[in-house]
């Protein structure tokens, strides 16, 4: 924190770039609304439109109407251009529509800005049972004799087994509303800084993947150089503390069981009535499923990154390919050219650089030709009884979308078959959407297919019919 770091964060960073704005206040209170608040991530461009329209109409009937003149599309270009860095305009690969998000320093700016607020007690006594907690952790984590840990367990517990006595004697301790009013906020705001550290991640995968871009777009070198740069950066943040840290807490969260776990839980402790004194936000009931969501963000970056590498591999593959097909024509060309006037001068001779074995064991044997039947006369159909709708009555089936309900329902379990899948998710599209299905089965390693069990499947056609199909067991499987 010398000077001279201070005054280049204060050209460069767009936190501090957004505490010094003369909008400050108005934007702050936006993205504090439509972000934070609500624990979203991104939103479409005509959605946050609406949304900053009716804000700017709020300040405009209190401070007048030459307050902030400008269209709200205009403000959002503004706030997402180099010079501000407070949000992040994108387009995602379904959707025509620009999409919108926060920058981590524009995050780190509001939550600093509402750490100002003067809180309504502060929980000293959670935060240094937090801190010994941790501490205690760091000691038996780090302890190497064996002794010292088999001691500390056996009085564990002795302490377990004294508490336990102390219950069947009719002693049961309960926290106090004090006590848990306190634990609960600082619960909460623990579980909402987690989003903040999933756009931290996203940020940085993201960086990575537009420096991979700006490298392959100036490299002129071989292949193995810039991927083995590449990949070593790659590494370098999967093997970090911070990407050692998001991989652990992302198998702890994608595990059923834990987010049964989280639900009860929360559903036990929304019921309290110290909690509900607290009027809290009843959005944290479901925070496990926006950790979700925002994992899913940062996983498809890291999928983009993957994807534009094999992309370069295959566009170095074709260049080489085309570089030797040029050669090999400019060759030809040359020869051409020279056929009805060789040159006088001998070239070098090259010997054959393996010898020309003709065996009598590898010739074929004698096959007869096939000789097709051709007939004379050909009739030509009558085209009046050709029905040209079927044309254009064809179905479209979105992949993507049924490997995505796929997803979305192993999220929740290990396995579903796919009767139990369509029983959730019904067909639409009918025998088309059906054979999708299969075959995502049968493409996917995550698929399997028992042909040795038989199940039904019914659907409802559009013009009401009822139709029905039997296929093999299809289990589908994280």
């Amino acid at each position: 924190m010398d000077f001279d770091t201070l005054s280049a964060l204060r050209e460069t960073h767009g936190g501090w770039r957004l505490l010094v704005a003369d909008s400050a206040p108005m934007v702050t209170s936006f993205f504090y609304r439509t972000f934070i608040e609500s624990n979203s991530r991104a939103m479409a461009e005509g959605e946050l439109v609406t949304r900053l329209d009716d804000h700017l109409t709020a300040i405009r009937e209190v401070h007048g109407e030459d307050s902030y003149p400008r269209p709200a599309l205009a403000y959002l270009k503004d706030w997402s251009d180099d010079q501000r860095a407070w949000m992040r305009r994108y387009y995602v690969s379904d959707s025509d529509e620009a999409h919108y998000d926060l920058t981590p320093a524009a995050e780190a700016a509001i939550r600093w800005l509402a750490g100002l607020e003067q809180p309504s007690f502060v929980g000293a006594e959670s935060r240094l049972l937090t801190v010994f907690d941790l501490l205690q952790q760091i000691v038996r984590g780090t302890e190497t004799d064996p002794a010292a840990r088999i001691a500390e367990l056996e009085a564990r517990r002795a302490s377990i087994d004294a508490e336990i006595e102390r219950i069947r004697a009719g002693e049961l301790s309960l926290m106090d509303d004090t006590r848990l009013k306190e634990r609960f906020l600082q619960m909460a705001d623990t579980a909402r800084a987690l989003l903040a550290d999933f756009r931290q991640v996203e940020h940085n995968f993201r960086h990575l993947d537009r420096q991979v871009r700006e490298r392959i777009t100036w490299f002129e070198g071989g292949k193995g150089e810039v991927l083995e740069e590449v990949f070593g950066e790659q590494d370098a943040i999967a093997d970090s503390d911070q990407g050692r840290s998001f991989r652990a807490f992302w198998d702890f969260l994608m595990s059923p069981a834990r987010q049964e776990e989280l639900s009860g839980l929360l559903e036990r402790i929304f019921e309290l009535e110290a909690v509900i004194e607290l009027k809290p936000d009843r959005r944290l009931k479901r925070v496990h499923y926006d950790w979700l969501e925002a994992g899913e963000v940062t996983q498809r970056t890291v999928a983009r990154l993957s994807q534009q590498l094999r992309r370069f591999l295959d566009d170095q593959a074709w260049l080489e390919n085309r570089r030797i097909m040029e050669l090999i024509r400019s060759l030809e060309r040359k020869a051409v050219a020279v056929r009805e006037t060789p040159p006088r001068q001998l070239g070098m001779q090259l010997d054959m650089p393996v010898p020309a074995l003709n065996l009598v064991m590898d010739r074929p044997l004698f096959s007869p030709p096939l000789r097709p039947e051709i007939l004379a006369d050909v009739r030509l159909a009558d085209d009046s009884l050709i029905d040209a709708q079927a044309l254009f009555e064809q179905v479209h089936v979105d992949r993507l979308a049924l490997e995505a309900a796929i997803r979305r329902a192993l999220q929740q379990r290990d396995q579903i078959s796919l009767a139990e899948l369509l029983e959730q998710r019904p067909l639409t599209q009918g025998l088309a959407e059906l054979v999708t299905y299969l075959a995502i089965a049968a493409e996917d390693g995550a698929g399997l297919i028992d042909d040795s069990t038989i199940q039904t499947v019914a659907w409802t056609q559009a013009d009401g019919r009822q139709r029905q199909a039997r296929v093999p067991l299809v289990l589908f499987s994280r």
